[in-house]
């Protein structure tokens, strides 16, 4: 059978028509895989001094406590700015090789408004019990975030600042697995749960005993370790100790830490009162059992990086 010109033209058009409408959705669908992706909605955190709205996940963040600065890096964010650790040069040996390029803004007690403005950043991080009185200079410059206090459970400020850089979900993954570390500790020590931990503190000028709302305090709390009787305390620490409180030190097993600043004045303290009599009669002291630790992961720090350092060291001298 013949087919007409005229119908084999139409079929050609037809043809033609079809393989340029598949090109075009090709492009199309091309055209939108490349597309960016919508900008993501804003949320808002509400924290120690009202509520707070960013627009966007943070890129350039300035934290202004050094138990903040180790939230952030848990959650691998590193600050384009932070106060400067309380010892170091600038920084904590156990935070130093992450912080590398992070510019100084002053330390917690003093911060430094215009180092901060000059780094422009999308998000401040400070902290009520610190830096109250700059907030609205602060919040001038970039949505800003308050902690309410700086007390021994770090975890509190932690939810706050996971919430606060869009890392909530992060911020989870890293508190269950401190967590685990607990359980584990826990399992491994047995019986000697029930041992009597004692803690120290020497600074130049100043002795302390730990009580149970410390950093460290905290931790062994969350273990489920025994204090002596004397620091079996709610409170933050006895300051100012005597030497007639050193029988309140001892325990079954004693650490000890000391603030050192760099001139040397509270090793200074240190030697004298582990060299004294009183000292070196304590029933922990005869039997070997005073360990001194870093007063940087055991107290000053005060963070998440921190406290699982401090577990590590528990499990080094409790474990042997």
């Amino acid at each position: 059978m013949k087919v007409s010109k005229h119908l084999l033209a139409l079929i050609s058009i037809f043809t033609i028509l079809l393989l340029a409408a598949c090109g075009s959705n090709e492009e199309d669908a091309k055209n939108t895989a490349e597309a960016p992706k919508e900008k993501e909605e804003g949320y808002t955190v509400g924290h120690a001094m009202g509520e707070t709205t960013l627009e966007k996940t943070p890129e350039k963040v300035v934290i202004l406590t050094n138990e903040g600065t180790e939230a952030l890096l848990a959650l691998g964010v590193t600050p384009v700015g932070a106060v400067q650790s309380w010892t170091g040069d600038p920084w904590y040996d156990h935070i130093a090789d992450d912080m590398k390029d992070v510019e100084v803004v002053g330390v917690e007690s003093q911060v430094n408004v215009e180092a901060i403005a000059a780094l422009q950043p999308d998000l401040i991080i400070g902290n009520k019990m610190r830096q109250e009185d700059i907030y609205e200079q602060l919040k001038a410059i970039a949505p800003t975030v308050f902690a309410e206090d700086l007390r021994g459970n770090w975890k509190n400020n932690f939810e706050l600042y996971a919430k606060a850089v869009n890392k909530e979900e992060k911020g989870k993954e890293v508190l269950a697995a401190y967590d685990q570390r607990i359980e584990d500790l826990k399992e491994k020590l047995g019986d000697k749960i029930n041992t009597e931990v004692s803690m120290v503190r020497f600074m130049a000028g100043d002795v302390r005993i730990y009580h149970k709302d410390s950093f460290s305090g905290v931790i062994l709390e969350q273990i489920g370790l025994a204090r002596p009787e004397s620091q079996d305390q709610e409170d933050f620490a006895e300051k100012g100790v005597t030497k007639e409180r050193i029988p309140a030190m001892d325990g079954d097993i004693l650490f000890y830490f000391t603030y050192d600043e760099g001139d040397g004045k509270a090793t200074e303290v240190e030697k004298e009162w582990i060299e004294d009599p009183l000292f070196q009669n304590l029933e922990v002291a005869k039997k070997g059992e005073v360990h001194k630790v870093d007063d940087a992961i055991w107290n000053t720090a005060g963070g998440v990086l921190a406290a699982n350092l401090m577990l590590d060291d528990l499990e080094k001298h409790m474990l042997k």
